[in-house]
């Protein structure tokens, strides 16, 4: 049999399948129906009461009143951030080069200490819709609008590959076009999304949370059994040198280290979670400060089991092929559809299983698709149009501003798929052009926190210098990856075993055991676009932080005690509190004249 023909024969999609995914999407709508009555109940109760009618509005579309509780919430949480990118991407990333990545998990952890007691106890007392109308307190409105202007390109950046990634499980599944299925998905999306608020989003991640899970405990036990038990797994990939210990390399090149993981993943993490308003709108959805502290490691404990099954599952699909590479024989056409591969594979035969794990992968990309649809109506709302808008808005105004920049943005998205076609494997991706925004912004978010001493204008011209950076060593990165001046070498693989005929002889591929750094020559000159690019987002926040405190006490206009103590971490709010009081404490040197000579007199 030719790999053709097999492929073919691969996509077995059948009815029963097909009304799952069905299934799936029609409780999204019915969800988004459901709360759009109540929304609607809500607002009729108000107009009774005579209460302030756009602002609650606003409050129980973007926040769900502030009255959410824990477990759905953390259950929207894991779903936002574990997107189809985490579920196809990450065991890619272990199939290749190994569990190396997986030391990642450690600064997952850290990064929870960081929320825990840096940035959700300031954001939680500020009571704020928008993250970003902290920057206006802490600075003014000029970082306002950058820090906006930011979150808008990230999402612009981020939520086309979230888009795009399911519909590659899809189109393995089923063969069909990506670009058909992508706008027919994304309707439902941005229709529950628009109807239902917040409260709509948090439930319908609930669902496909579940989901997520079923699915990828569905692959990873089918397929370890299929393989011959866990033994075997993890034999192979000994054999391959994919479970290592830590790298403690100093080499900033190298893909992975101990020191990328650890310090470049603390800062990926926090990019995600410290400023992003998909995430900080959740925590700020909830009544108390103990509560999204509570959330804070429910989420955290979920996403490392995600994280685990998603790893293991890399090293299953390597012990699964492991004599018949299916990206050297053109089975999977793209890296990113290793796992659609396997699960075909092996639920082929079973009507409605590969249903459920396309429904559980098109789950993670719609919890995080209407999450960013979400968080994107509320940064409008509160940054741009309220803040140039004079007269207050009406009810009905608010309810279109919203409803408008969710369909709007929703179209935008659904285009710019065919961009992201053609660029690279969907991990790297991600966090390489997310970084170009993020960093600046987790630099100017840690700064406000963190260093009093940081004003407005060393702030932005911080953000603005970074940004400038951050983009020229994305778009170089990115080129020479796509030009393939710039490559990773993989683990061993093999074409030994296949059972089916292919372009090309079958052959083993050792001669690259080992070695995972970058192909390239041992001479060649250091370029600063090259490091790890889970340094990426870290070398932007440094870069806005050092800029910005530098230039701050160059212009010496910084006045600790003109700073808010609330926009402050608590241990730097107490550390001012106790310098404030010293300072009231010593007597002025012209009081203490004034003093002495009513004595002489």
């Amino acid at each position: 049999m030719h790999v053709e023909e097999l492929r073919a024969s691969l996509q077995s999609f059948g009815w029963q399948d097909y009304l799952v995914f069905c299934l799936m999407l029609a409780i999204c709508a019915v969800i988004g129906i459901y709360f759009c009555l109540q929304l609607r109940r809500e607002s009729r109760k108000q107009k009774k009461e005579g209460s302030e009618e756009a602002a609650s509005s606003a409050a129980s579309y973007l926040v769900g009143g502030r009255q959410m509780k824990i477990f759905p919430i953390t259950m929207s949480l894991i779903s936002s951030f574990i997107s189809g990118i985490t579920l196809l991407g990450t065991p890619t990333e272990v199939y290749l080069y190994g569990a190396q990545y997986m030391y990642i998990m450690g600064s997952l952890v850290l990064m929870g200490f960081c929320m825990y007691y840096f940035f959700l106890p300031v954001f939680h007392e500020l009571n704020l819709i928008s993250t970003y109308k902290y920057l206006e307190q802490r600075y003014n409105r000029s970082l306002r609008l950058f820090g906006s202007v930011m979150f808008i390109v990230a999402s612009l950046l981020w939520l086309p590959i979230v888009i795009y990634v399911p519909a590659i499980a899809f189109n393995q599944a089923t063969g069909v076009n990506i670009h058909i299925v992508t706008p027919i998905v994304c309707v439902v999306c941005i229709f529950y999304t628009c109807i239902g608020g917040l409260k709509a989003v948090v439930w319908t991640d609930v669902i496909q949370t579940i989901i997520m899970f079923g699915a990828m405990a569905l692959v990873l036990i089918k397929g370890t059994v299929d393989i011959g038990g866990p033994a075997v797994v993890w034999q192979r990939a000994q054999e391959t040198a994919r479970l290592e210990r830590p790298n403690f390399s100093a080499d900033l090149t190298e893909r992975y280290t101990f020191y990328s993981l650890v310090l470049g993943g603390v800062a990926h993490w926090l990019k995600s979670n410290a400023i992003s308003q998909n995430m900080i709108q959740r925590y700020l959805s909830l009544p108390t400060l103990r509560d999204a502290r509570i959330a804070i490691w429910t989420f955290i404990a979920g996403v490392l089991a995600f994280l685990m099954i998603c790893g293991y599952t890399g090293l299953l699909i390597y012990a699964t092929y492991a004599q018949c590479d299916p990206l050297e024989t053109k089975l999977a056409q793209r890296n990113d559809q290793l796992l659609p591969l396997l699960v075909m594979d092996t639920l082929g035969a079973y009507p409605g299983l590969p249903g459920v794990f396309v429904a559980g992968v098109f789950s993670a990309a719609l919890s995080s698709l209407s999450t960013g649809l979400n968080s994107l109506s509320a940064v409008v709302l509160e940054d741009f149009v309220k803040t140039f808008r004079k007269a207050p808005l009406s009810e009905a105004q608010t309810a279109f501003v919203m409803r408008s920049v969710v369909v709007v943005f929703g179209i935008i998205f659904v285009a710019l798929v065919f961009a992201v076609e053609k660029l690279g494997a969907v991990l790297q991706l991600t966090i390489t052009l997310s970084s170009v925004a993020n960093g600046p912004l987790l630099g100017i978010f840690t700064a406000g926190v963190m260093l009093p001493w940081v004003n407005s204008k060393g702030a932005l011209l911080g953000g603005f210098t970074s940004l400038v950076v951050m983009a020229w060593m994305c778009v170089s990165a990115q080129r020479d990856l796509v030009t393939g001046d710039l490559v990773y070498r993989r683990k061993p693989y093999s074409t030994m075993g296949c059972n089916y005929t292919f372009a090309g002889e079958p052959r083993e591929f050792a001669s690259l055991a080992f070695d995972d750094d970058i192909s390239s020559s041992p001479n060649a000159p250091f370029q600063l676009y090259r490091i790890s690019y889970l340094y990426f987002t870290l070398f932007g926040a440094l870069t806005t932080i050092i800029v910005a405190l530098v230039t701050s006490l160059l212009l010496r206009e910084s006045d600790l005690d003109g700073v808010d103590t609330r926009l402050l971490t608590p241990f730097v709010r107490r550390w001012l509190e106790r310098r404030r009081h010293r300072r009231s404490e010593i007597p002025d040197p012209g009081q203490k004249a004034g003093n002495k000579q009513e004595t002489k007199t």
